[in-house]
């Protein structure tokens, strides 16, 4: 059986002698074996640094790029060009929930294919790129796709 692990290290330091409203939310992390460094804070609605990702943003966008490179290999394997993929991806805290959580993530994606692709087609092996995404089958918030087809 193939195995596929992940590992990251994450590292703050500081100090949270002054109260829940003294601490710094910056933070960084790493994924061996990729080299990049992750400058992370919090939500600037929770003291966070706006220039600096947020946990939530990175959920997001894990799961748009999961979910492009599932139908990016699913349209090569059915011989279908695709030129260009865009995805405005969003999601939203929900403070009322119990406990909060996001909401649903909602992925809308522009897809250019090949002049004479099947826009059904394209639309169809997106929807089997989403049931096969790895991102999306692990998260308990519902990821909701709208594919929009359009050729050069």
């Amino acid at each position: 059986m193939d195995t596929h692990a992940y590992r990251t290290h994450l590292h703050w330091d500081g100090s949270t002698a002054d109260g829940v409203r003294g601490y710094s939310r910056d933070h960084t992390a790493v994924a061996p074996p990729a080299a990049a460094r992750v400058d992370l804070s919090a939500d600037p609605a929770f003291r966070g640094d706006p220039d600096r990702l947020n946990p939530e943003q990175l959920v997001v966008m894990a799961a748009s790029s999961c979910q492009m490179l599932s139908f990016l290999g699913a349209a090569a394997r059915a011989g279908v060009t695709v030129l260009g993929y865009d995805d405005e991806a969003g999601s939203h805290l929900d403070l009322t929930a119990e406990p909060a959580r996001l909401a649903a993530i909602r992925l809308r994606v522009t897809v250019t294919v090949a002049a004479g692709t099947d826009p059904a087609r394209v639309r169809e092996i997106a929807e089997r790129a989403h049931r096969s995404c790895y991102v999306a089958n692990s998260l308990s918030v519902p990821v909701e796709v709208a594919t929009t087809v359009v050729t050069p």
